[in-house]
């Protein structure tokens, strides 16, 4: 545990925990009230009714909020490595716009609930999932570019296969999301949009724990970073 969070190495690790946590919760909580089938929910539906409406409004806005912190330490990091690396500052940059309208896009999808206001919600996830997935591809465009001097090949081989594994799921999640004529919770399996919901929230989750594992690859990368902070007073007093 010491060895992970040396540096700035918590930052990733409190994300993906937090994140994992706040999923986890509000569904054990969602299950065990009676709001949603144990069954693959939408995981924005685990957080549509109270008590756990709170819970993942909370967890959810807070995971945001360090999802841009390590983002942004992360493009910091790139920038100091990538002196000299074609093209890479570029796509650091712009996977930085991405990744940080991602998480606007979270802190929409928390705090717009799904069958209050069902279009912001949506658009909210889109928003999350679409930015989320090209963030991570890039991300890992740039991490083989600076292998093997920064990034170890099984690291990067790593960030490749979860982006793919996420790229493949994020298609037939909005596809088949787009077939349902209906936002509700309960679900009967006879009912003709029952697969489209079902295939969709597989890959909802698919893509969600994706973005946990590949950030947790960055723990490794930020435990060599330290934070300085310098105070200057300039001027008469």
């Amino acid at each position: 545990m010491c060895c992970l969070l040396r540096g700035l190495g918590f930052v990733p690790f409190l994300l993906v925990t937090w994140s994992a946590a706040a999923f986890l919760i509000s569904y054990v909580v969602a299950v065990l009230a009676g709001h949603v089938d144990p069954f693959l929910p939408y995981i924005s539906d685990t957080g549509t009714t109270p008590p756990e409406s709170g819970i993942f409004g909370l967890m959810i806005n807070f995971s945001a909020f360090l999802g841009a912190a390590t983002m942004y330490m992360r493009y910091k990091i790139v920038q100091k490595q990538s002196q000299g690396l074609r093209g890479t500052p570029l796509l650091n940059a712009v996977s930085l716009g991405l990744g940080l309208a991602g998480c606007v896009g979270m802190g929409i999808v928390a705090n717009f609930q799904e069958l209050a206001v069902p279009m912001v919600h949506d658009a909210g996830a889109l928003l999350a999932f679409v930015c989320g997935v090209v963030y991570t591809l890039l991300q890992s465009v740039i991490s083989y570019k600076a292998c093997p001097q920064w990034n170890s090949p099984s690291t990067c081989h790593a960030r490749m296969a979860i982006s793919a594994v996420s790229c493949a799921a994020v298609v037939p999640m909005i596809a088949c999301a787009s077939l349902i004529s209906i936002t509700k919770l309960e679900w009967n399996p006879k009912e003709k949009d029952y697969m489209y919901h079902l295939v969709s929230a597989a890959c909802e989750w698919t893509v969600a724990f994706g973005f946990i594992f590949y950030f947790l690859t960055f723990i490794r990368d930020f435990q060599n970073v330290t934070l300085r902070i310098s105070t200057e007073i300039s001027g008469d007093l």
